[in-house]
């Protein structure tokens, strides 16, 4: 059986977990804090780099998450969650790094901010242009399809999905893109997004943890 070493605060792992789930492939789940787990010697030596997800297979340890989720998707073809078409599998693509590459850097003031943080108003000005240039993108790629690049889930609805619809408690508004707003309740609706949902008991708890570590840099 597949393992996944995981935290279920974090977004790398949740689009793992939901495409585990969306894909129905049986996994055992391996919870780890990162308040250290990441740094004791056993799971150095399957992640060099302390970062979760892990996805075990075997001896066979895989890191980096959209490594994992091709992984998932070639060797357990049953159900797919990438389109076939050459147009559509470059739309998915292009959602997939899009939300790595440009979404994700760019919500970082965002999100030290909403963690108490002292937000920088020139960076989070330059940080918000750049989000909105990421969701224009999105809305306008997404068309009249329910998900993108097809009329059934895909890893670019995984990838862009534990992040988008998140944005609102972040203050970034989705009021201009009807589109992305309905897609992310379609998502939000879905059985697997709400099993990988964190308690609001640990966001908050994580939360509390993050301004207490940002105290100092404040003073």
């Amino acid at each position: 059986m597949l393992k996944l070493y995981h935290n279920p605060l974090s977004t790398n792992s949740r689009r793992v977990w939901i495409a585990l789930l969306e894909k129905e492939i049986e996994c055992e789940l391996v919870p780890l804090k990162l308040n250290g787990d990441q740094f004791q010697p056993e799971f150095l030596a399957i992640s060099p780099f302390h970062h979760v997800p892990v996805l075990a297979d075997g001896d066979f340890h895989l890191i980096e998450t959209l490594a994992i989720l091709d992984y998932l998707e070639a060797k357990y073809p049953a159900i797919a969650l990438l389109p076939q078409d050459a147009k559509d599998l470059a739309i998915a693509r292009m959602v997939q790094m899009v939300t790595v590459n440009e979404l994700t850097p760019a919500l970082s003031p965002f999100v030290r901010k909403s963690f108490g943080g002292v937000g920088d108003p020139e960076k989070l000005e330059k940080a918000g242009q750049q989000v909105a240039a990421v969701l224009r993108f999105f809305e306008d790629l997404l068309g009249d399809r329910p998900f993108f690049g097809s009329s059934a889930i895909t890893l670019a609805d995984i990838v862009a999905g534990v992040s988008v619809p998140w944005l609102p408690e972040l203050g970034v508004s989705l009021d201009n893109y009807p589109k992305l707003q309905a897609w992310s309740k379609r998502l939000n609706s879905r059985h697997s997004w709400q099993q990988t949902q964190a308690s609001p008991e640990l966001v908050e708890a994580f939360k509390a943890q993050m301004k207490q570590l940002m105290k100092p840099q404040q003073s």
